[in-house]
C-alpha cells in the first residue's frame, strides 16, 4: 500500500473522473478531482499535489490541459505530470512531452496500466529523495547532479529538469562515452516511450542546457545506436 500521497485528476468527463478517483483511493492515495483548468489552479493555489493526471481537452478549453501543464511546470520542475487523453496523434504526444510531462497515456489503456504508471513515477521520485541511494552526487566536468535533492547544474547554474529528464541525464552521465540506446534510457527513467518520443526528450534536455550555454554539446548522438555523454 503506497503512502498517502495526493494525486490530482483534471478531467472534464464526470464518469471517467469519478472512476479513476475511486480506483486511486482504493490503492491508498488521497485524490483531488477537478473538471476544469481554472478549478485545478484554484485548488493548487495553496499547495501542489504529489502527482497530477491531466486530460488535454478540458471543457471549453480544447488545449486546456497543455496550458495547465505549462503553468504547473512554471511552479515546479519536479512535480510528476501524466497526460491521460483520447488524443493519440504523434504531434500531441510530442507537444505534451515538450511541455514537460513525464508520461503520456491514452484512454484506451486499462486502469491497471494507469495505476502502474502512477506507482512507477512515485518510485522514481522516492528513489531520488532516498539518502541511501548509491551515487547521490555525480560530477562530470561542467555538470553536477545531486540525486538527493534532484538538482542539476551546468557551470554552476541550475537546470530545471523534470523527473524523466533528470533520470535520462543521470543514465547518460553515469558512464561518459558509453552509448545508451532507447531501451536503456527507458529503463533508467522507468517509462515506456517510442523512438520519436525519446528523441523529443533529448531535444528538450539539450535545449535547457543550451539556454545557459549556447555551445553545449555534451549529449552526443550515435546514429542507429543511441546517445552518450561526451567526455570533456
Amino acid at each position: 500500500m503506497p503512502s498517502r500521497k495526493i494525486v490530482a485528476i483534471v478531467e472534464d468527463e464526470t464518469a471517467i473522473r469519478d472512476n479513476y478517483a475511486e480506483r486511486l483511493r482504493r490503492e491508498g492515495y488521497r485524490v483531488a478531482a477537478y473538471a476544469t483548468r481554472r478549478e485545478a489552479l484554484a485548488g493548487f493555489a495553496s499547495r501542489l499535489p504529489d502527482l497530477v493526471i491531466i486530460d488535454i481537452n478540458l471543457g471549453d478549453e480544447i488545449e486546456g490541459g497543455f496550458e495547465l501543464c505549462r503553468e504547473l511546470r512554471a511552479r515546479s520542475a519536479q512535480l510528476p505530470i501524466i497526460f491521460l487523453t483520447a488524443r493519440e496523434s504523434e504531434l500531441d504526444v510530442v507537444s505534451g512531452l515538450r511541455l514537460g510531462a513525464d508520461d503520456y497515456l491514452t484512454k484506451n489503456i486499462s486502469i491497471e496500466h494507469l495505476l502502474a504508471r502512477v506507482a512507477a513515477l512515485f518510485r522514481r521520485t522516492d528513489a531520488l529523495s532516498s539518502s541511501s541511494s548509491d551515487g547521490e552526487r555525480i560530477e562530470r566536468g561542467s555538470l553536477a547532479l545531486d540525486r538527493d535533492r534532484m538538482s542539476a547544474t551546468w557551470r554552476g547554474q541550475p537546470i530545471a529538469l523534470t523527473v524523466t529528464e533528470f533520470w535520462v541525464v543521470h543514465a547518460l552521465a553515469r558512464r561518459p562515452g558509453h552509448v545508451r540506446n532507447r531501451d536503456q534510457l527507458m529503463a533508467a527513467a522507468n517509462v515506456v516511450l517510442d523512438d520519436s518520443t525519446v528523441t523529443s526528450q533529448i531535444k528538450r534536455i539539450r535545449a535547457k542546457f543550451a539556454a545557459l550555454d549556447p555551445d553545449f554539446a555534451a549529449i552526443g548522438t550515435v546514429y542507429g545506436m543511441g546517445y552518450r555523454w561526451e567526455t570533456d
